[in-house]
């Protein structure tokens, strides 16, 4: 009878790969990202245990339309991506503060003080907060507009160099053949030197319908929704918009 090791040695083995024949190499898949994927890498969607459900009144492109500018907030936001300026906000909440206090200071004054004597005063305070809130109002429309994000980082490449991205979003209206829709206008500018040296800057604009981000429940599918503002917002870091 043949000895069993012959048939043994007709096979090949992994002690095989210790001899002249080198290893095979690792999957392409596995292997290890390069430097040139961090903007991907930064803009990865969150782990799903990290967040909460989203769910809104998919009758409701508002409600959808808000939805989205929150989840679009939070993503960017990240420590590791955008610090988040709240200029616009805090303009906003000045000017209405401020004709708050008018008003009240105002209806106090013309409550302590007699009615013929207090009316200049009363006259001022009317027309001051009237060109306040006037203020407040043209200063959403024509300055901050449609603009739902203002972020602004910094990061270090042989020198200081600070990336700032402004984010407009808007409803599309639907038609008799498409639903309405989520609009991004994006703004990006890369610079040193404190803003004197132009490194890099673009521009770019994408649509998608409500109904590839809510189901027929109105939850919303912020992984899909991150997904798809991280490649937009990484073609313009990479200057592959227009």
């Amino acid at each position: 009878m043949a000895p069993r090791t012959r048939k043994a040695a007709a096979s090949p083995s992994p002690a095989a790969h210790n001899g002249d024949t080198p290893p095979a190499p690792p999957p392409e898949d596995d292997a290890p990202p390069t430097p040139s994927t961090g903007v991907d890498a930064l803009l990865a969607p969150v782990a799903t245990l990290e967040r909460e459900e989203v769910k809104v009144n998919n009758a409701s492109p508002t409600d959808m339309k808000h939805a989205c500018d929150d989840a679009l907030k939070r993503f960017l936001s990240r420590p590791d991506l955008f610090k988040q300026i709240h200029t616009h906000t805090d303009v906003r909440l000045a000017l209405g503060w401020l004709s708050v206090l008018i008003a009240g200071g105002t209806g106090l004054y013309g409550w302590r003080v007699p009615f013929e004597q207090s009316k200049p005063g009363v006259w001022a305070g009317v027309l001051l907060y009237v060109f306040l809130t006037l203020a407040q109002t043209l200063y959403s429309y024509f300055i901050e507009g449609d603009i739902v994000f203002v972020g602004k980082r910094k990061t270090f490449d042989k020198r200081i160099v600070t990336e700032r991205i402004t984010i407009t979003s808007r409803t599309t209206p639907s038609s008799p053949h498409a639903p309405p829709g989520y609009a991004l206008g994006l703004s990006y500018l890369r610079s040193a030197s404190g803003g004197k040296s132009l490194l890099g800057k673009g521009r770019a604009s994408e649509e998608r319908p409500y109904t590839d981000f809510f189901d027929e429940h109105g939850v919303m599918d912020q992984d899909r929704f991150e997904r798809w503002v991280g490649a937009v917002v990484g073609r313009v870091m990479d200057g592959k918009a227009e």
